[in-house]
């Protein structure tokens, strides 16, 4: 079978009438993506980079003349491919000769290809380590707060998102009440890190309606319920989730309906906690009445559900969008301390979850494929940011950041290369990101079209799309192997990642090191036979690659289900946590002894800078919300024929409510113009009764397009986002909490300066 395998699901690969391949829906899938039904469309888009790209001035002048003031703005000259090769391993040289290698940032994100071995971070990666190392990143953007606050309070095994969720199967059996912080997005679900065969979480969920599991939905949008039977939506004002959960606490604590014996067991810290709920500092209960005043979410609702929790075999899931704000770590943590409380910890399909739906794999009841992957070597080098810090990286040459009770150096960056992301999609204020990017000698990009992110560079190289290679795609948190075969062959002048690497690495003086003199075929038998290492079970590669895929436990029943603090719960002293107390730290003394004026020693309401209820609300009267596309995958597909055809008048949409849109004097289908102090975005109004006035919506991934006055008329809600850091713990991402004011547009529309604005570098 031919298939192509994608972040977004497997596709058949079949021909249209006119002989030209297409893709279709995996037969296997009960509920495919359509968004990656267009994804060939994109080999001949105009925006397609077809031969190794130089900006003119640092070509005829070198890196240090003009120092990057021209970047962005200036015309590309091609090369031929021996002249870029030659050019890349010359700077190298240059910059570790001359600075170090620290002097060197590897920017590269994962999600530009599914594949185990077309991976263009460990491609780039193992290419820079063997050129003598480079700063590197860590953690990413999806997860960033809660993947460092997790460790402290549960264990160092509890640092993945998928790490505590109970499996869905157990949920449906055993859960009676589900309730959701940030709720249920099921087109996030239609996504997975390294793609999946079977996309199953929206049938979880329905399962557990019809199991009459009851689903209770905390969030400013209605949009974030499930559709179906048993689901009540509860709005309240953005970044207030934690402030609900500490009403909730104080709830079970003024009526006695805490479990005390969970509580002494298995948790440490509570009575420093109970001492906050209570007010003994600072002299104010944070009961319900007190968290409706935050909120907006009526007493008695707090009250009730508090009960409920109780009451009821109960779930409370996160989603991950809410630790992608300021303080976004204490919703996880309220959330850890609320499960703590009902007493509900380590019972089947009960106490909390981080991500239900947020991508396909949380919560599957299936045994996962931990294999092998392109090995990237050792980096010599050892400074590194939080992936979220680049700006300041950039911007603070010789400075510090706090991170997670350490103090990081931030070296002179003189070379910037990144490939497999766009950080003029994720990252925040881009306005700022922009000129960052001017700081460094050399920026160097690997892309396959014209991003933000490409044109902000000196040397473009092009790469292939991976409908253009063969790859062995996996994700380890799934039990799906396929073969991805080549759809068609990339244009002439477009390489893979690997195949432009090895010709740096020949002027380098490493290809051998770099290819093993491994072929691609051979590389892909070598990273499939790691995986049969680990399962005997699977078939040998031959017939692996002849059928197109491989599944884990294929046709049998679902394995047992993760022991998630099951063990734990039953004797905390034999199976301890891999924490200081060995239990659930409700109070982290660790943290707390970091000293971190934007975190404590356990959950707490800590008012953001920007939220509805700071006095900077009265200059910018909306919350920005900035959920994920439903039409793409992040800025991924962005040119392809969902995201285009879910536009309106070419822009990205921004949902407002029938309120707002009343005072705003636009209509659905106007044009408007969000902004603050940071940026200008232009963006069509949708009107959409379940958004709670106040609130605007404008997805992710509409690609940067600044024109000459500044104005971004790609929709990116990142124009507007503030870089400003969830806290020093995490120094994680941020960008749900931001403010920005709403007008009516009045002049022209995307439509209307299609020409200039799309236009690529000649």
């Amino acid at each position: 079978m031919h298939l192509f395998a994608t972040h977004f699901g497997t596709y058949e690969v079949g021909f249209g009438a006119n002989g030209k391949p297409l893709l279709m829906p995996f037969r296997h899938d009960p509920d495919p993506s359509e968004m990656g039904l267009g994804y060939l469309a994109l080999a001949d888009h105009p925006e397609r980079i077809r031969a190794p790209m130089v900006r003119r001035s640092w070509l005829e002048n070198g890196p240090l003349a003009g120092m990057g003031v021209g970047r962005g703005r200036e015309e590309f000259v091609a090369v031929d491919w021996d002249a870029a090769a030659g050019l890349v391993a010359d700077e190298l040289r240059r910059v570790r000769s001359t600075y170090g290698n620290q002097a060197i940032f590897g920017g590269s994100y994962g999600w530009a290809s599914a594949g185990r071995f077309h991976h263009a971070q460990s491609q780039l990666k193992r290419l820079l380590n063997l050129a003598g190392g480079f700063t590197s990143s860590v953690n990413s953007y999806s997860y960033g707060a809660a993947g460092v606050l997790l460790p402290h309070i549960l264990g160092s095994d509890y640092k993945d998102a998928c790490d505590t969720a109970p499996s869905w199967n157990d949920i449906a059996e055993n859960c009676e009440l589900l309730v959701g912080f940030g709720g249920f997005r099921l087109t996030n679900a239609q996504v997975e890190a390294g793609g999946t065969g079977s996309h199953r979480a929206g049938e979880w969920l329905r399962r557990c309606q019809e199991r009459g599991v009851r689903i209770v939905v905390f969030s400013p949008t209605a949009s974030d319920a499930p559709p179906g039977p048993n689901v009540r939506h509860i709005p309240l004002r953005p970044n207030t989730d934690v402030a609900v959960m500490i009403g909730m606490c104080h709830t079970l604590l003024d009526e006695g309906l805490f479990d005390c014996e969970f509580l002494k067991r298995c948790t440490t810290g509570f009575g420093e906690f109970e001492s906050y709920l209570i007010g003994e500092k600072d002299g104010i209960a944070k009961d319900a009445a007190w968290a409706s005043a935050i909120s907006g979410v009526p007493a008695d609702t707090i009250i009730e559900i508090a009960e409920d929790l109780h009451d009821y075999r109960s779930l409370i899931n996160v989603a991950w969008s809410l630790q992608r704000a300021r303080f976004g770590e204490q919703p996880f943590w309220g959330a850890i301390a609320l499960a703590s409380m009902t007493g509900h910890v380590g019972r089947k399909g009960c106490g909390f979850a981080f991500g239900l739906t947020a991508v396909n794999s949380v919560g599957q009841p299936v045994r996962r494929l931990k294999g092998p992957a392109f090995d990237q070597g050792k980096n010599p080098v050892r400074h590194f940011i939080p992936v979220a810090r680049i700006t300041e990286l950039l911007e603070n040459p010789g400075g510090r950041i706090d991170y997670d009770g350490r103090v990081l150096g931030l070296p002179d960056i003189r070379l910037l290369w990144w490939a497999g992301g766009n950080p003029f999609h994720h990252h925040q204020d881009l306005n700022r990101l922009a000129e960052a990017f001017r700081r460094p000698e050399t920026v160097i990009v690997t892309e396959n079209m014209w991003t933000a992110t490409a044109k902000m560079a000196d040397i473009v190289l092009p790469s292939a799309f991976p409908f253009e290679r063969d790859d062995v795609v996996a994700s380890s948190r799934d039990n799906w192997l396929v073969y991805s075969r080549r759809v068609m062959e990339p244009p002439e002048g477009v390489l893979a990642d690997h195949e432009a690497y090895c010709l740096i690495a020949d002027k380098l003086g490493c290809c051998e090191a770099f290819d093993e003199n491994r072929c691609i075929d051979d590389w892909l038998a070598h990273i499939y036979e790691g995986y049969r290492e680990r399962y005997p079970e699977l078939p040998d590669f031959p017939s692996f690659r002849s059928r197109g895929f491989a599944v884990l436990d294929e046709g049998e029943e679902a394995p047992a289900p993760a022991d998630h603090f099951q063990s734990f719960r039953d004797n905390p002293k034999a199976v301890p946590l891999k924490t200081p107390s060995g239990r659930i730290e409700i109070a982290s003394g660790t943290i707390g002894s970091f000293g971190y004026p934007d975190i404590g020693r356990h959950p707490a309401w800590m008012e953001p800078e920007e939220w509805l209820g700071a006095p900077l609300a009265s200059q910018y009267r909306f919350h920005l919300l900035s959920p994920q596309p439903a039409y793409r995958l992040h800025g991924q597909l962005e040119y392809g024929p969902a995201s285009q055809g879910a536009k309106l008048k070419g822009c990205e949409r921004v949902t407002l409510s029938p309120l707002d849109a009343k005072e705003l004097a636009v209509e659905d289908g106007d044009l408007c113009e969000l902004y603050n102090e940071r940026g200008r975005v232009i963006a069509a109004v949708t009107i959409d009764e379940g958004v709670m006035p106040g609130v605007a919506v404008l997805p992710t991934g509409g690609w940067f397009r600044p024109d000459g006055d500044g104005v971004d008329h790609g929709g990116n809600p990142n124009t507007l986002t503030p870089i400003t850091a969830a806290s020093r713990l995490s120094q994680a991402t941020a960008p749900n909490s931001c403010l920005a004011s709403i007008r009516a547009w009045r002049g022209p529309g995307p439509e209307q300066q299609h020409e200039d604005l799309m236009h690529g570098p000649d």
